[in-house]
């Protein structure tokens, strides 16, 4: 501590990030990456930004980022999206800060699961945000009905993190008619892990509720956490308020590498569906090993999974696991610190973590 912090520095509790150890052959599955590279197109855009001795890049980006809002709208067109409905930001993180400011600080309290992506109660902290913990049931499912009091809007990932439970589209759409006076943030960073995307993503809600934003990121399933770029798609007049508090803060929030990536990115779908069928395959493939080492599985659409041994700890397991080179994350939090998530690799990497499972359980 130093006596030149602000007050507000001495309260906060900063969000812990998933370790990015620098470790010889490590098995890294912690940090939810997807485990494959990003499309070919992503490289060539970024070359092409990079031509003529990087002459581009004494140039400041677009502010607005219009080429990728329209290649974004453009990918939702089925569902009645334009540009004028979708805000853009370095990172789901950065657009989610912009939304708790924006949108949620208001006089009642925000309501989320007790059980969720960590970075939520900090951003509280940071704007000084009001808001209440909402326990998941018995089995981690968010139940609509226990949101039913008055509040200052509602956030929740979907599916959920780091539990990887689906809230079904209709009980979105039921949550979302409740609750019309409030803003609903449905934070979707793993729904393309999901199965239907035409069915499972609340976008498809987006024009029949004005109250509903829609958080995306391209750092999972199109394989740029590297790049940083983020969305959001609603209302225009809550794209309107995530601009004026963008434009208050950072206004050239994505530079130009990152606007040519994630274009070419959102351009090549038969990379994206290759990918995300491969993550899929293999998220299926490894909880049927897991379950035949009696690990409980909660069902996931995510490229991640949650999982306990009934007879084994879960700290003294991930402690085992990194001794092998093989990182998975636990959280020594209540109700979940005898569970690991664990992030899909790819088919070989899930094979080491089996293997490494076996000697240490036998």
């Amino acid at each position: 501590m130093s006596r030149y912090w602000s007050s507000l520095v001495h309260r906060l509790t900063p969000y812990v990030p998933g370790e990015q150890p620098k470790l010889p052959n490590l098995v890294k599955l912690n940090t939810n990456e997807n485990p494959y590279p990003p499309s070919p197109r992503v490289v060539a855009a970024i070359a092409d930004e990079l031509a003529n001795g990087g002459q581009a890049l004494r140039l400041y980006p677009d502010p607005n980022a219009d080429r990728l809002k329209e290649a974004i709208a453009a990918r939702f067109a089925g569902f009645g999206i334009t540009p004028q409905q979708v805000f853009v930001g370095n990172g789901s993180d950065e657009v989610l800060a912009h939304v708790f400011i924006a949108l949620l600080r208001h006089e009642l309290p925000i309501l989320f699961p007790d059980i969720t992506y960590s970075f939520y109660p900090v951003y509280c902290g940071l704007y000084d945000v009001a808001w209440t913990a909402v326990p998941l049931d018995e089995n981690f499912a968010l139940q609509v009905d226990d949101y039913a009091g008055a509040n200052g809007g509602i956030i929740f990932a979907n599916p959920n993190a780091p539990t990887g439970c689906l809230l079904p589209l209709a009980s979105i759409e039921r949550l979302l008619a409740v609750h019309s006076q409030s803003v609903v943030v449905v934070d979707e960073a793993y729904i393309d892990f999901g199965g239907d995307f035409g069915t499972d993503s609340a976008i498809a809600l987006v024009n029949r509720h004005p109250n509903l934003l829609v958080v995306h990121t391209l750092s999972k399933s199109r394989s740029l956490a590297g790049l940083r770029v983020g969305y959001a798609v609603g209302h225009p007049d809550l794209i309107e308020a995530l601009e004026r508090v963008k434009n208050s803060f950072n206004s050239y929030p994505l530079d130009r590498l990152a606007i040519a990536g994630a274009v070419a990115a959102l351009a090549d779908e038969r990379h994206f569906e290759t990918t995300r069928q491969a993550v899929i395959h293999s998220r299926e493939t490894l909880c049927l090993a897991l379950r035949s080492l009696a690990f409980e599985v909660l069902p996931s659409a995510a490229n991640f999974i949650f999982v306990r041994h009934p007879q084994r700890d879960a700290g003294d397991l991930a402690a085992a696991l990194r001794q092998r080179g093989i990182i998975v994350r636990h959280f020594r939090l209540p109700r979940i610190d005898q569970h690991l998530r664990i992030t899909i690799g790819t088919d070989a990497q899930c094979e080491l973590l089996i293997v490494a499972l076996r000697e240490i359980l036998n």
